[in-house]
């Protein structure tokens, strides 16, 4: 008798237990059913009390605990996260109801036999051989029908996890590699601004053809030390002997090693072909970025995040930094725009057309009609006054534009001519508004670079600083 209330409480589990089976449902649901007409018999035991049983009832009793508690695990195993596993891992699921219905099965013919139940007739129909096993089989047959879909399922969406997995891999494979590879390669700043000699260059287009070409100049894919590189052949040089390029050159390395910087356009030094000849050539030897301007990296199809935009701005900063900040007394670029800036292949910003100045302007002759630079990247302080004293200030205006070009992709004042943008930026105050998506920081940014008065304006070390935690908020997010 001390078995009867832990067989009703385990057949109560197991009654519950089926209702969240995930494989087997039918084979499950059966076991229950045998279980419930087994609890009949065990509570009108219960009902006789204690005394009024014999020994082999007792012992059915002890046995039959025994084995609801095995079927309780048998469709619990069911139930749990891991069942597919469990049934991949089985040798035959369908032998282990089998035992357990034989088990109930005996349980029930001790214990009905022992007590000679009259009302019987029902419940022998449910332990009933022929039936119970008819049953059984057509349970089996409809929960192995079912367990192939899901094995099927399971296998179709463990391959497409594999196959993801498989794409990450690669991806990060890809990464580590790349990051290999940079810090297998001598750094781009170790290598000396220098004259270069002919053979020092190898040519990546056989035969020669440029990739760019100016009224002055072409420009050709390279090779130097490693590097990959943009070879610039002045067409037309100046009647300027040799000695006095190398003179020129030689005073303006000094300047450039101030400017080594990953955002600055690396410039390796310039190359004279024929140097004896009465036609030397003239050549110099520069970073090449695979993406081409800023300008034409906006104006292509490539997608761009908001994290990448920001990065971008943020690079392009640290080229303007560098420049503002050398020991030069009021340093500036001059002339910055989209087209100032070159993209390398990992879309790292590089800010160019400065380098060996002195040294190209000796080269190539000056040109007849001198370019007007665009309105559009001017501040209204110099569109009021055009005397107005060039400044850091004014550059960081026209870097403003550069980095509303970034995040919008868009032209500045596209369609307005010179009257319209003195109109719209000194008269009324005007900034072309910035995407509605654009991240609040960046925009704030973007919009203090363009203000009014210069004095609002940040310096480039300043923004810098702001980018970086701009860039790292939208990294985080």
């Amino acid at each position: 008798m001390d078995f009867i209330d832990p067989i009703l409480s385990v057949a109560t589990q197991i009654y519950t237990l089926v209702e969240n089976v995930k494989a087997n449902k039918k084979r499950c649901r059966r076991v229950s059913d045998r279980v419930k007409a087994l609890e009949e018999l065990v509570r009108s035991i219960q009902q006789r009390g204690r005394g009024q049983t014999s020994a082999d009832v007792e012992n059915a009793l002890k046995e039959l605990c025994i084995t609801l508690n095995s079927a309780q695990e048998l469709i619990r195993k069911y139930t749990l996260a891991n069942w597919m596993e469990r049934i991949l891992n089985s040798s035959s699921h369908g032998d282990e109801f089998n035992s357990v219905n034989e088990r109930l099965n005996d349980a029930f013919q001790v214990l009905s036999g022992a007590l000679q139940v009259e009302q019987g007739g029902l419940l022998y129909q449910v332990f009933e051989l022929t039936s119970r096993e008819k049953e059984d089989e057509v349970d089996g047959r409809e929960d192995d029908r079912e367990l192939k879909r899901l094995l099927l399922d399971h296998m179709k969406s463990q391959q497409e996890k594999t196959e993801a997995m498989m794409r990450e891999f690669e991806h990060l494979k890809s990464k580590v590699e790349n990051v290999m590879e940079m810090l297998s390669k001598p750094s781009i700043t170790d290598e000396v601004i220098r004259m270069i000699k002919p053979d020092e260059i190898k040519y990546l287009d056989d035969p020669k053809v440029p990739f760019m070409t100016t009224g002055t100049s072409e420009v050709y894919r390279g090779e130097y030390h490693g590097f990959q590189v943009a070879v610039k052949r002045y067409t037309e040089p100046v009647n300027t002997s040799p000695r006095e390029v190398r003179s020129v050159f030689n005073k303006e390395v000094e300047t450039m090693k101030r400017f080594e910087s990953p955002n600055i356009l690396r410039m390796f030094g310039i190359c004279v072909l024929e140097e004896d000849g009465p036609s030397p050539q003239f050549l110099i030897i520069m970073e090449y970025c695979e993406k081409g301007s800023l300008r034409q990296v906006l104006d292509s199809d490539c997608q761009l995040s908001w994290t990448r935009k920001a990065c971008m701005c943020l690079d392009a900063a640290k080229g303007l930094y560098r420049l503002h900040q050398t020991e030069v007394k009021s340093k500036v670029h001059g002339c910055i725009n989209s087209s100032k800036f070159l993209v390398a292949k990992d879309y790292t910003v590089k800010l160019g057309g400065f380098e060996l100045a002195k040294t190209e302007t000796s080269l190539k002759k000056v040109a007849k009609n001198k370019q007007t630079r665009s309105l559009c990247y001017s501040p209204p302080q110099m569109l009021s006054d055009i005397n107005h004293v060039y400044s850091k200030a004014y550059e960081m205006y026209s870097f403003g534009v550069v980095l509303w070009e970034i995040a919008t992709r868009r032209r500045p004042f596209e369609g307005f001519s010179d009257q319209d943008i003195y109109q719209k930026v000194c008269e009324e105050k005007f900034q072309e508004p910035l995407p509605a998506d654009c991240p609040a920081a960046l925009g704030h940014l973007i919009k203090a670079c363009r203000a009014y008065d210069s004095f609002h304006r940040p310096s480039a070390g300043a923004l810098v600083d702001k980018l970086r935690t701009a860039v790292a908020q939208l990294e985080d997010q």
